[in-house]
Protein backbone atom coordinates (compact mmCIF):
# COMPACT_ATOMS: atom_id res chain seq x y z
CA UNK A 1 0.00 0.00 0.00
CA UNK A 2 1.51 3.49 -0.82
CA UNK A 3 2.09 5.67 2.53
CA UNK A 4 4.15 8.39 1.03
CA UNK A 5 4.42 8.26 -3.04
CA UNK A 6 7.22 10.85 -3.35
CA UNK A 7 10.54 10.10 -2.84
CA UNK A 8 13.16 10.01 -5.74
CA UNK A 9 16.56 9.91 -6.29
CA UNK A 10 16.55 11.41 -9.82
CA UNK A 11 17.51 15.31 -9.40
CA UNK A 12 16.48 18.30 -11.75
CA UNK A 13 18.64 20.90 -12.72
CA UNK A 14 20.58 22.82 -10.44
CA UNK A 15 20.44 25.26 -12.72
CA UNK A 16 17.49 27.91 -12.59
CA UNK A 17 18.22 29.88 -15.46
CA UNK A 18 17.31 33.22 -16.34
CA UNK A 19 14.46 32.68 -18.18
CA UNK A 20 15.33 28.61 -19.26
CA UNK A 21 12.53 26.49 -19.29
CA UNK A 22 12.39 23.13 -18.60
CA UNK A 23 10.05 19.91 -19.08
CA UNK A 24 9.69 16.53 -18.62
CA UNK A 25 8.13 13.82 -21.26
CA UNK A 26 8.27 12.40 -24.34
CA UNK A 27 8.36 13.82 -27.47
CA UNK A 28 5.81 12.08 -29.10
CA UNK A 29 2.33 12.73 -29.79
CA UNK A 30 -0.29 13.34 -26.60
CA UNK A 31 -1.29 9.93 -26.01
CA UNK A 32 2.05 8.89 -25.47
CA UNK A 33 3.52 11.38 -23.10
CA UNK A 34 5.85 10.12 -20.99
CA UNK A 35 6.71 12.69 -18.39
CA UNK A 36 9.64 10.92 -16.58
CA UNK A 37 11.79 9.10 -19.01
CA UNK A 38 13.21 6.63 -16.09
CA UNK A 39 17.03 7.99 -15.56
CA UNK A 40 19.28 5.28 -15.11
CA UNK A 41 21.68 5.87 -12.62
CA UNK A 42 21.39 2.88 -10.12
CA UNK A 43 23.47 -0.39 -9.75
CA UNK A 44 20.92 -2.48 -7.52
CA UNK A 45 17.38 -1.51 -6.64
CA UNK A 46 16.84 -1.56 -3.46
CA UNK A 47 12.85 -1.48 -1.72
CA UNK A 48 12.02 -0.49 1.49
CA UNK A 49 8.71 0.57 2.44
CA UNK A 50 9.50 2.53 5.37
CA UNK A 51 12.81 4.15 4.57
CA UNK A 52 14.01 6.50 2.09
CA UNK A 53 14.21 4.32 -0.60
CA UNK A 54 14.05 5.57 -4.44
CA UNK A 55 14.49 4.18 -7.62
CA UNK A 56 16.91 5.98 -10.07
CA UNK A 57 16.19 3.51 -12.89
CA UNK A 58 12.31 2.39 -13.21
CA UNK A 59 13.84 0.14 -16.00
CA UNK A 60 15.71 -2.21 -13.44
CA UNK A 61 12.49 -2.68 -11.81
CA UNK A 62 10.94 -5.14 -14.78
CA UNK A 63 14.32 -7.57 -14.29
CA UNK A 64 14.96 -7.89 -11.01
CA UNK A 65 11.25 -7.58 -9.75
CA UNK A 66 9.12 -9.27 -12.20
CA UNK A 67 6.85 -5.89 -12.42
CA UNK A 68 5.81 -5.49 -16.24
CA UNK A 69 5.96 -2.47 -18.24
CA UNK A 70 2.22 -0.84 -18.42
CA UNK A 71 2.28 0.18 -21.53
CA UNK A 72 1.65 -3.47 -22.87
CA UNK A 73 -1.47 -3.37 -21.62
CA UNK A 74 -2.79 0.24 -22.13
CA UNK A 75 -4.94 -0.66 -25.48
CA UNK A 76 -6.83 -2.72 -23.08
CA UNK A 77 -7.42 -0.25 -20.84
CA UNK A 78 -11.03 1.75 -21.26
CA UNK A 79 -11.17 5.19 -20.90
CA UNK A 80 -7.19 5.29 -19.35
CA UNK A 81 -6.85 7.76 -16.80
CA UNK A 82 -3.88 10.39 -17.87
CA UNK A 83 -1.54 9.46 -15.35
CA UNK A 84 -1.53 5.88 -17.87
CA UNK A 85 -0.97 7.80 -20.97
CA UNK A 86 1.21 9.85 -20.28
CA UNK A 87 3.99 6.87 -18.56
CA UNK A 88 3.48 8.15 -15.02
CA UNK A 89 2.15 4.89 -13.95
CA UNK A 90 4.90 2.64 -15.80
CA UNK A 91 4.38 -0.68 -14.40
CA UNK A 92 2.11 -3.39 -13.52
CA UNK A 93 1.19 -7.21 -12.12
CA UNK A 94 -1.61 -9.05 -13.84
CA UNK A 95 -3.50 -5.43 -14.25
CA UNK A 96 -4.92 -7.04 -17.23
CA UNK A 97 -7.70 -8.91 -14.73
CA UNK A 98 -8.83 -5.45 -13.97
CA UNK A 99 -8.85 -3.97 -17.80
CA UNK A 100 -10.49 -7.44 -18.55
CA UNK A 101 -13.13 -6.76 -15.42
CA UNK A 102 -14.26 -3.23 -16.48
CA UNK A 103 -14.44 -4.30 -20.53
CA UNK A 104 -17.42 -6.90 -19.41
CA UNK A 105 -18.59 -4.68 -16.30
CA UNK A 106 -17.80 -7.27 -14.21
CA UNK A 107 -16.86 -6.90 -10.27
CA UNK A 108 -13.62 -5.53 -9.13
CA UNK A 109 -12.01 -3.55 -6.76
CA UNK A 110 -9.12 -0.97 -6.12
CA UNK A 111 -7.74 0.14 -2.66
CA UNK A 112 -4.77 1.86 -1.06
CA UNK A 113 -4.22 2.99 2.49
CA UNK A 114 -2.58 6.12 3.77
CA UNK A 115 -0.16 6.76 6.47
CA UNK A 116 -1.44 9.38 8.29
CA UNK A 117 2.51 10.77 9.44
CA UNK A 118 1.71 14.66 7.91
CA UNK A 119 -0.23 16.63 5.69
CA UNK A 120 -1.26 15.10 2.09
CA UNK A 121 0.61 16.42 -0.51
CA UNK A 122 0.37 16.29 -4.45
CA UNK A 123 2.32 13.48 -4.49
CA UNK A 124 0.03 11.25 -2.34
CA UNK A 125 -2.60 13.35 -4.71
CA UNK A 126 -1.47 10.47 -7.21
CA UNK A 127 -3.10 7.58 -5.13
CA UNK A 128 -6.06 9.70 -4.26
CA UNK A 129 -6.57 10.24 -8.39
CA UNK A 130 -5.73 6.43 -9.16
CA UNK A 131 -8.39 4.67 -6.38
CA UNK A 132 -11.08 7.78 -7.42
CA UNK A 133 -10.86 6.78 -11.27
CA UNK A 134 -11.23 3.32 -10.49
CA UNK A 135 -14.23 4.45 -8.71
CA UNK A 136 -15.91 5.97 -11.48
CA UNK A 137 -15.15 2.94 -13.96
CA UNK A 138 -17.24 1.12 -11.37
CA UNK A 139 -15.07 -0.42 -9.48
CA UNK A 140 -15.99 -0.67 -5.64
CA UNK A 141 -13.00 1.51 -3.94
CA UNK A 142 -11.90 1.48 -0.87
CA UNK A 143 -9.39 3.88 0.99
CA UNK A 144 -7.82 3.24 4.53
CA UNK A 145 -5.78 5.10 7.04
CA UNK A 146 -2.89 2.65 8.27
CA UNK A 147 -2.95 3.72 11.64
CA UNK A 148 -1.64 1.05 13.37
CA UNK A 149 0.78 1.32 10.96
CA UNK A 150 1.51 4.53 11.76
CA UNK A 151 1.38 4.01 15.65
CA UNK A 152 3.86 0.98 15.75
CA UNK A 153 6.52 1.57 12.77
CA UNK A 154 6.33 5.61 13.02
CA UNK A 155 5.75 5.91 16.84
CA UNK A 156 2.87 8.53 16.46
CA UNK A 157 0.26 9.46 19.05
CA UNK A 158 -3.17 8.30 18.28
CA UNK A 159 -3.87 12.06 18.63
CA UNK A 160 -1.59 13.00 16.45
CA UNK A 161 -3.14 10.26 14.25
CA UNK A 162 -6.46 11.83 14.35
CA UNK A 163 -5.50 14.70 12.66
CA UNK A 164 -3.45 13.73 10.02
CA UNK A 165 -6.40 11.42 9.09
CA UNK A 166 -9.38 13.63 8.85
CA UNK A 167 -6.80 16.20 6.87
CA UNK A 168 -6.36 12.93 4.34
CA UNK A 169 -9.89 11.78 4.62
CA UNK A 170 -10.89 15.44 3.65
CA UNK A 171 -8.50 15.55 0.35
CA UNK A 172 -9.66 12.49 -0.75
CA UNK A 173 -13.45 13.70 -0.56
CA UNK A 174 -12.35 16.95 -2.17
CA UNK A 175 -10.61 15.25 -5.11
CA UNK A 176 -13.85 12.96 -6.06
CA UNK A 177 -14.20 9.82 -4.05
CA UNK A 178 -17.78 8.72 -3.18
CA UNK A 179 -18.21 7.41 0.53
CA UNK A 180 -21.66 6.32 -0.79
CA UNK A 181 -20.15 4.33 -3.69
CA UNK A 182 -16.91 2.97 -1.55
CA UNK A 183 -15.49 2.59 1.71
CA UNK A 184 -13.42 4.49 4.26
CA UNK A 185 -11.96 2.88 7.44
CA UNK A 186 -9.38 2.75 9.95
CA UNK A 187 -7.01 -0.52 10.70
CA UNK A 188 -7.57 -0.43 14.08
CA UNK A 189 -11.54 -0.30 13.90
CA UNK A 190 -11.78 -2.56 11.60
CA UNK A 191 -12.78 -6.28 13.22
CA UNK A 192 -13.15 -8.13 9.91
CA UNK A 193 -9.60 -6.78 8.68
CA UNK A 194 -8.10 -7.66 12.11
CA UNK A 195 -9.51 -11.13 12.27
CA UNK A 196 -8.00 -11.82 8.63
CA UNK A 197 -4.53 -10.59 9.94
CA UNK A 198 -4.77 -13.21 12.48
CA UNK A 199 -5.35 -15.58 9.94
CA UNK A 200 -2.87 -14.44 7.04
CA UNK A 201 -0.30 -14.46 10.56
CA UNK A 202 -0.71 -18.07 10.72
CA UNK A 203 0.56 -18.94 7.08
CA UNK A 204 3.82 -16.19 7.85
CA UNK A 205 6.95 -16.38 9.63
CA UNK A 206 9.38 -14.13 10.89
CA UNK A 207 12.31 -15.77 8.45
CA UNK A 208 10.25 -14.79 5.92
CA UNK A 209 9.56 -11.30 7.14
CA UNK A 210 13.19 -10.74 8.05
CA UNK A 211 14.42 -11.16 4.58
CA UNK A 212 11.91 -9.74 2.99
CA UNK A 213 11.54 -6.19 5.49
CA UNK A 214 15.11 -6.85 7.14
CA UNK A 215 13.52 -7.16 10.54
CA UNK A 216 16.01 -8.08 13.13
CA UNK A 217 15.67 -8.92 17.11
CA UNK A 218 15.56 -5.48 17.60
CA UNK A 219 12.19 -5.13 15.61
CA UNK A 220 9.08 -4.63 18.28
CA UNK A 221 6.18 -7.70 17.43
CA UNK A 222 3.73 -4.49 16.56
CA UNK A 223 5.51 -3.58 13.68
CA UNK A 224 5.21 -7.29 12.65
CA UNK A 225 1.91 -7.20 13.17
CA UNK A 226 1.06 -4.43 10.88
CA UNK A 227 2.37 -5.69 8.08
CA UNK A 228 0.16 -8.59 8.68
CA UNK A 229 -2.83 -5.99 8.94
CA UNK A 230 -1.47 -4.80 5.28
CA UNK A 231 -1.74 -7.72 3.90
CA UNK A 232 -5.47 -8.03 5.40
CA UNK A 233 -5.97 -4.76 4.05
CA UNK A 234 -5.14 -5.54 0.55
CA UNK A 235 -7.17 -9.06 0.61
CA UNK A 236 -9.78 -7.49 2.39
CA UNK A 237 -12.33 -6.18 -0.58
CA UNK A 238 -12.48 -9.81 -1.40
CA UNK A 239 -13.89 -11.57 1.85
CA UNK A 240 -17.58 -11.07 0.58
CA UNK A 241 -16.40 -12.56 -3.10
CA UNK A 242 -13.22 -13.26 -4.99
CA UNK A 243 -12.62 -10.34 -7.46
CA UNK A 244 -9.88 -8.54 -9.11
CA UNK A 245 -9.01 -6.09 -6.70
CA UNK A 246 -6.03 -3.63 -7.58
CA UNK A 247 -3.12 -1.71 -5.16
CA UNK A 248 -2.03 1.57 -6.60
CA UNK A 249 1.37 1.74 -4.88
CA UNK A 250 4.63 3.52 -5.73
CA UNK A 251 7.67 0.96 -6.36
CA UNK A 252 8.64 0.55 -2.91
CA UNK A 253 5.29 -0.42 -1.52
CA UNK A 254 6.61 -3.47 -3.91
CA UNK A 255 7.41 -5.80 -0.84
CA UNK A 256 3.96 -5.94 0.47
CA UNK A 257 2.62 -6.87 -3.02
CA UNK A 258 4.42 -9.70 -3.28
CA UNK A 259 4.10 -11.05 -0.17
CA UNK A 260 0.08 -10.59 -0.41
CA UNK A 261 0.54 -12.06 -3.47
CA UNK A 262 2.25 -14.96 -1.53
CA UNK A 263 -0.13 -15.31 1.36
CA UNK A 264 -3.22 -15.52 -1.08
CA UNK A 265 -1.71 -18.12 -2.80
CA UNK A 266 -1.33 -20.19 0.52
CA UNK A 267 -4.52 -19.27 2.26
CA UNK A 268 -6.78 -21.39 -0.91
CA UNK A 269 -7.85 -24.83 -0.26
CA UNK A 270 -6.39 -25.82 -3.64
CA UNK A 271 -3.72 -25.24 -6.54
CA UNK A 272 -4.03 -25.73 -10.65
CA UNK A 273 -1.08 -26.94 -12.26
CA UNK A 274 -0.58 -28.63 -15.34
CA UNK A 275 1.48 -31.62 -15.52
CA UNK A 276 2.38 -35.08 -17.96
CA UNK A 277 2.73 -37.58 -15.86
CA UNK A 278 2.04 -38.94 -12.12
CA UNK A 279 4.81 -37.44 -10.82
CA UNK A 280 6.00 -33.41 -9.74
CA UNK A 281 8.03 -31.63 -11.55
CA UNK A 282 8.95 -27.94 -10.90
CA UNK A 283 7.91 -25.51 -13.49
CA UNK A 284 11.31 -25.81 -14.87
CA UNK A 285 11.46 -29.43 -15.85
CA UNK A 286 7.37 -29.50 -16.43
CA UNK A 287 8.76 -26.98 -19.15
CA UNK A 288 11.33 -29.40 -20.77
CA UNK A 289 8.75 -32.57 -20.46
CA UNK A 290 6.27 -30.27 -22.02
CA UNK A 291 9.02 -29.52 -25.26
CA UNK A 292 9.96 -33.63 -25.01
CA UNK A 293 6.01 -34.39 -25.91
CA UNK A 294 5.45 -32.08 -28.49
CA UNK A 295 8.47 -33.02 -30.46
CA UNK A 296 7.44 -36.58 -29.74
CA UNK A 297 3.98 -36.50 -30.69
CA UNK A 298 4.79 -34.11 -33.65
CA UNK A 299 7.20 -36.79 -35.08
CA UNK A 300 4.67 -39.93 -34.14
CA UNK A 301 1.04 -38.88 -34.14
CA UNK A 302 -0.70 -42.30 -33.87
CA UNK A 303 1.72 -43.92 -30.92
CA UNK A 304 1.59 -43.67 -27.25
CA UNK A 305 4.82 -41.21 -25.77
CA UNK A 306 6.01 -43.19 -22.57
CA UNK A 307 8.26 -41.61 -20.14
CA UNK A 308 11.18 -43.80 -21.42
CA UNK A 309 10.69 -42.16 -24.64
CA UNK A 310 11.10 -38.54 -23.64
CA UNK A 311 13.82 -39.55 -21.54
CA UNK A 312 15.82 -40.57 -24.63
CA UNK A 313 14.77 -37.44 -26.37
CA UNK A 314 16.51 -35.20 -23.92
CA UNK A 315 19.45 -36.73 -23.56
CA UNK A 316 19.96 -36.25 -27.27
CA UNK A 317 19.27 -32.74 -26.56
CA UNK A 318 21.86 -32.18 -24.28
CA UNK A 319 24.07 -29.07 -25.79
CA UNK A 320 28.05 -28.65 -24.08
CA UNK A 321 27.37 -24.67 -23.33
CA UNK A 322 24.60 -26.07 -20.87
CA UNK A 323 25.22 -23.81 -17.62
CA UNK A 324 24.95 -25.32 -14.43
CA UNK A 325 21.19 -24.81 -13.54
CA UNK A 326 20.48 -25.70 -16.96
CA UNK A 327 21.85 -29.35 -16.91
CA UNK A 328 20.85 -30.09 -13.12
CA UNK A 329 17.13 -29.34 -14.29
CA UNK A 330 17.68 -31.55 -17.07
CA UNK A 331 19.65 -34.28 -15.42
CA UNK A 332 16.23 -34.21 -12.45
CA UNK A 333 13.99 -34.25 -15.78
CA UNK A 334 15.52 -37.42 -17.66
CA UNK A 335 16.05 -38.96 -13.92
CA UNK A 336 12.27 -38.67 -13.37
CA UNK A 337 10.93 -39.58 -16.58
CA UNK A 338 13.26 -42.80 -16.19
CA UNK A 339 12.28 -44.23 -13.20
CA UNK A 340 8.80 -43.56 -14.69
CA UNK A 341 9.59 -45.80 -17.61
CA UNK A 342 6.64 -47.54 -19.36
CA UNK A 343 4.04 -44.70 -18.15
CA UNK A 344 2.49 -42.80 -20.45
CA UNK A 345 3.23 -39.21 -21.06
CA UNK A 346 -0.66 -37.63 -21.25
CA UNK A 347 -1.48 -33.56 -20.58
CA UNK A 348 -3.49 -33.10 -17.83
CA UNK A 349 -4.45 -30.48 -15.67
CA UNK A 350 -3.52 -31.31 -11.42
CA UNK A 351 -5.47 -30.11 -8.71
CA UNK A 352 -3.31 -30.07 -5.79
CA UNK A 353 -4.78 -30.25 -1.81
CA UNK A 354 -3.12 -27.41 -0.35
CA UNK A 355 -4.73 -26.91 2.81
CA UNK A 356 -8.27 -28.34 2.29
CA UNK A 357 -10.28 -30.11 4.63
CA UNK A 358 -11.18 -33.82 4.08
CA UNK A 359 -14.30 -32.84 3.13
CA UNK A 360 -13.88 -30.30 0.64
CA UNK A 361 -11.40 -33.03 -0.83
CA UNK A 362 -14.11 -35.18 -1.42
CA UNK A 363 -16.43 -32.77 -2.38
CA UNK A 364 -13.99 -31.85 -5.46
CA UNK A 365 -13.74 -35.37 -6.37
CA UNK A 366 -17.50 -36.13 -6.96
CA UNK A 367 -17.39 -32.36 -8.92
CA UNK A 368 -14.93 -33.71 -11.26
CA UNK A 369 -16.48 -35.20 -14.44
CA UNK A 370 -14.49 -36.92 -17.53
CA UNK A 371 -11.46 -39.23 -16.76
CA UNK A 372 -9.76 -38.36 -13.50
CA UNK A 373 -7.16 -39.87 -11.61
CA UNK A 374 -7.11 -39.52 -7.82
CA UNK A 375 -3.96 -39.61 -5.80
CA UNK A 376 -3.22 -38.78 -1.88
CA UNK A 377 -2.69 -35.04 -2.12
CA UNK A 378 -3.64 -34.09 -5.94
CA UNK A 379 -6.06 -35.12 -8.35
CA UNK A 380 -5.63 -35.32 -12.56
CA UNK A 381 -8.34 -34.07 -14.47
CA UNK A 382 -8.17 -34.83 -18.65
CA UNK A 383 -11.48 -33.47 -19.93
CA UNK A 384 -11.26 -29.85 -17.80
CA UNK A 385 -8.81 -26.80 -19.14
CA UNK A 386 -6.71 -25.26 -16.58
CA UNK A 387 -8.98 -22.35 -16.30
CA UNK A 388 -12.20 -24.54 -15.61
CA UNK A 389 -10.37 -26.48 -12.82
CA UNK A 390 -9.28 -22.92 -11.11
CA UNK A 391 -12.50 -22.01 -11.12
CA UNK A 392 -14.58 -25.37 -9.90
CA UNK A 393 -11.65 -25.58 -7.71
CA UNK A 394 -12.49 -22.09 -6.35
CA UNK A 395 -16.08 -22.43 -6.13
CA UNK A 396 -15.68 -26.22 -3.95
CA UNK A 397 -13.42 -23.76 -2.04
CA UNK A 398 -16.32 -21.18 -1.61
CA UNK A 399 -18.81 -23.91 -0.71
CA UNK A 400 -16.96 -25.34 2.12
CA UNK A 401 -15.39 -22.49 4.28
CA UNK A 402 -12.58 -20.97 2.28
CA UNK A 403 -11.69 -17.63 0.81
CA UNK A 404 -11.12 -18.31 -3.08
CA UNK A 405 -8.82 -15.19 -2.89
CA UNK A 406 -7.56 -14.08 -6.54
CA UNK A 407 -4.09 -12.91 -6.49
CA UNK A 408 -3.78 -9.26 -6.18
CA UNK A 409 -3.22 -7.03 -9.20
CA UNK A 410 -0.90 -3.62 -8.77
CA UNK A 411 0.18 -0.37 -10.73
CA UNK A 412 3.12 1.50 -10.06
CA UNK A 413 3.70 5.00 -10.75
CA UNK A 414 6.61 7.13 -10.99
CA UNK A 415 7.71 9.18 -7.74
CA UNK A 416 7.44 13.43 -8.04
CA UNK A 417 11.05 14.86 -8.05
CA UNK A 418 10.77 17.80 -5.22
CA UNK A 419 10.93 21.17 -6.29
CA UNK A 420 14.40 21.64 -4.58
CA UNK A 421 15.61 18.89 -6.77
CA UNK A 422 16.03 15.75 -5.74
CA UNK A 423 13.58 13.65 -3.39
CA UNK A 424 10.11 15.18 -2.77
CA UNK A 425 10.08 14.60 1.11
CA UNK A 426 7.65 15.59 3.95
CA UNK A 427 10.53 16.67 6.09
CA UNK A 428 11.73 19.19 3.49
CA UNK A 429 8.83 21.42 2.86
CA UNK A 430 10.21 23.91 0.26
CA UNK A 431 10.49 19.95 -1.72
CA UNK A 432 6.64 19.52 -1.62
CA UNK A 433 3.28 21.30 -1.79
CA UNK A 434 0.82 20.30 0.87
CA UNK A 435 -2.76 20.03 0.18
CA UNK A 436 -3.23 22.17 3.21
CA UNK A 437 -1.07 25.03 1.88
CA UNK A 438 -2.32 28.30 1.97
CA UNK A 439 -2.69 29.11 -2.08
CA UNK A 440 -0.47 31.80 -2.07
CA UNK A 441 2.12 29.87 -0.57
CA UNK A 442 2.33 27.28 -3.00
CA UNK A 443 2.49 30.12 -5.72
CA UNK A 444 5.42 30.96 -4.01
CA UNK A 445 6.75 27.31 -3.76
CA UNK A 446 6.48 27.25 -7.47
CA UNK A 447 8.16 30.29 -8.35
CA UNK A 448 11.33 29.19 -6.55
CA UNK A 449 11.54 25.83 -7.87
CA UNK A 450 14.74 24.13 -9.35
CA UNK A 451 13.98 24.14 -13.26
CA UNK A 452 15.53 21.79 -16.36
CA UNK A 453 16.48 25.40 -17.85
CA UNK A 454 19.83 26.57 -19.28
CA UNK A 455 22.07 29.10 -17.84
CA UNK A 456 20.24 31.90 -20.16
CA UNK A 457 17.60 32.64 -21.83
CA UNK A 458 19.91 33.11 -25.31
CA UNK A 459 21.13 29.12 -24.66
CA UNK A 460 17.58 28.40 -23.32
CA UNK A 461 16.65 29.59 -27.18
CA UNK A 462 19.35 28.00 -28.77
CA UNK A 463 19.27 24.67 -27.20
CA UNK A 464 15.72 24.41 -25.70
CA UNK A 465 14.98 23.06 -22.08
CA UNK A 466 16.68 20.30 -20.78
CA UNK A 467 13.22 17.99 -20.39
CA UNK A 468 13.73 15.29 -18.03
CA UNK A 469 15.06 17.11 -15.71
CA UNK A 470 12.60 20.18 -14.53
CA UNK A 471 10.30 19.68 -11.21
CA UNK A 472 8.25 22.52 -12.79
CA UNK A 473 6.98 20.43 -15.77
CA UNK A 474 6.54 17.60 -13.95
CA UNK A 475 3.67 19.69 -12.22
CA UNK A 476 2.19 20.13 -15.93
CA UNK A 477 2.35 16.69 -16.54
CA UNK A 478 1.08 14.86 -12.65
CA UNK A 479 -1.31 17.99 -11.91
CA UNK A 480 -1.39 21.09 -13.34
CA UNK A 481 -2.40 19.85 -17.30
CA UNK A 482 -5.64 17.90 -15.71
CA UNK A 483 -6.75 15.05 -18.05
CA UNK A 484 -5.25 17.88 -21.11
CA UNK A 485 -3.09 15.83 -22.94
CA UNK A 486 -2.68 18.51 -25.61
CA UNK A 487 -1.36 21.40 -22.72
CA UNK A 488 0.97 18.92 -21.48
CA UNK A 489 2.34 18.75 -24.61
CA UNK A 490 2.13 21.75 -25.83
CA UNK A 491 4.33 23.02 -22.81
CA UNK A 492 6.71 19.94 -23.66
CA UNK A 493 7.30 21.05 -27.21
CA UNK A 494 7.75 24.91 -26.34
CA UNK A 495 10.07 24.15 -23.82
CA UNK A 496 12.22 21.75 -25.50
CA UNK A 497 12.25 24.04 -28.88
CA UNK A 498 13.25 27.11 -26.81
CA UNK A 499 9.93 28.85 -27.30
CA UNK A 500 9.26 28.52 -23.46
CA UNK A 501 10.93 30.25 -20.96
CA UNK A 502 11.91 29.08 -17.69
CA UNK A 503 10.13 32.65 -16.21
CA UNK A 504 7.19 32.70 -17.87
CA UNK A 505 6.54 28.78 -17.42
CA UNK A 506 6.69 28.93 -13.82
CA UNK A 507 4.30 32.41 -13.86
CA UNK A 508 2.03 29.92 -15.27
CA UNK A 509 2.49 27.08 -13.18
CA UNK A 510 2.23 28.98 -10.16
CA UNK A 511 -1.07 30.46 -11.10
CA UNK A 512 -2.63 27.25 -11.91
CA UNK A 513 -1.38 26.19 -8.76
CA UNK A 514 -2.97 28.89 -6.63
CA UNK A 515 -5.91 27.96 -8.74
CA UNK A 516 -5.82 24.77 -7.98
CA UNK A 517 -5.14 24.95 -3.83
CA UNK A 518 -7.69 27.55 -3.88
CA UNK A 519 -10.65 25.03 -5.46
CA UNK A 520 -9.24 22.21 -3.38
CA UNK A 521 -9.58 23.65 0.06
CA UNK A 522 -13.26 25.31 -0.97
CA UNK A 523 -14.20 21.44 -1.76
CA UNK A 524 -12.52 20.50 1.74
CA UNK A 525 -14.14 23.05 3.99
CA UNK A 526 -17.68 21.65 2.46
CA UNK A 527 -16.60 18.42 3.00
CA UNK A 528 -15.72 19.66 6.85
CA UNK A 529 -19.46 19.56 7.26
CA UNK A 530 -20.53 16.46 6.46
CA UNK A 531 -17.59 14.73 7.81
CA UNK A 532 -19.78 13.63 11.03
CA UNK A 533 -22.63 11.61 8.32
CA UNK A 534 -19.80 9.30 7.35
CA UNK A 535 -18.85 5.98 8.94
CA UNK A 536 -15.67 6.23 10.20
CA UNK A 537 -14.41 7.21 13.29
CA UNK A 538 -12.02 10.16 13.27
CA UNK A 539 -11.41 10.33 16.92
CA UNK A 540 -9.70 6.97 18.26
CA UNK A 541 -10.77 5.97 21.72
CA UNK A 542 -7.37 4.33 21.91
CA UNK A 543 -4.92 6.65 24.62
CA UNK A 544 -1.14 6.22 24.19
Amino acid sequence: MTRDATGRDDTGSDHEGSDGAGAHGDRSTAPELRPDGGAAGADDVALDPWGSSTVSDYRKLFDQFGIEEFEEVLDEVPNPHYLMRRGVIFGHREYRDIARAMRNDDPFAALSGFMPTGDPHIGHKLVFDEIIWHQQQGGDAYALIADLEAHSARGLSWDEIDQHARNYILSLLALGFDPEEGELYRQSDNRAVQDLAFELGAEANFSELQAIYDFDGETDVSHMQSVVTQMADILYPQLDEPKPTVIPVGPDQDPHIRLSRDLAQRMRYFGVTEAYASFEADPDERQLIGYAHQALEDRHPDETIRCGDAAEFLEGEREPGATDAEATTLDSTIMMLREAGKEPLRPRVRILDRRATGEAFEALIEAIDGEKRVYESHIDTFDLSKAEAEQLARDVELDHGGYGFLLPSSIYHRFMTGLTGGKMSSSIPASHISLLDDPEDGYDKVKSATTGGRETAEKQRELGGKADECPVYELYAYLLSGDDDEFAKEVYDECVGGERLCGGCKEQAAELMEQFLEEHQEKREEWAEKLDDLDIDLESDRKR
